[in-house]
């Protein structure tokens, strides 16, 4: 039913529990995993209208994009190793710049992946309209289904 399993993580220690429970799963399906880490563009808070307001420079853009990078790249070789030590197929994907629950739609889509493994805070109400929810995003807008670990 599922042969191609589409993880994501942020590197937090949540997204750990995701990360751990689709292996696991695919191990015991025999899929194979593609897990993504989407990092999005430098958080910018310029008000019109408010003098002094903060802009990075050029180079403050590219040590912030070099960093986003240098993370990523540690997060997917960690989670390369684990899946490769459990006899998991995988394949790893950096999308910088990028908003997650966006880039996760259009992996799936692009990839053909049958299910989506992903955690989740579970967060309700005013905190989640305060916060967002890249995985409420993803449930509304997924061709597949989603699997969300708490």
């Amino acid at each position: 039913m599922y042969n191609h399993i589409l993880i994501s993580t942020d590197g937090s220690e949540l997204a750990q529990k995701g990360i751990d429970h689709g292996l696991s799963l695919a191990k015991s399906l025999n899929a194979r995993v593609t897990v993504i880490m989407a990092t999005e563009r430098f958080p910018l808070s310029v008000h019109a209208g408010i003098a002094g307001a903060y802009i990075p420079g050029p180079s403050e853009m590219a040590q912030y994009e070099a960093g986003q990078a240098e993370t990523a790249q540690n997060v997917l070789a960690a989670v390369k190793a684990t899946a490769e030590n459990l006899g998991v197929s995988v394949e790893t994907v950096h999308v910088p710049e990028a908003y997650p629950a966006e880039a996760i739609i259009d992996l799936v889509k692009a990839r053909g992946c049958s299910l989506i493994v992903m955690a989740s805070h579970g967060r309700r109400g005013f905190r989640k309209l305060l916060l967002g929810s890249q995985t409420s995003e993803v449930l509304a807008n997924s061709p597949v289904p989603v699997l969300v670990v708490r």
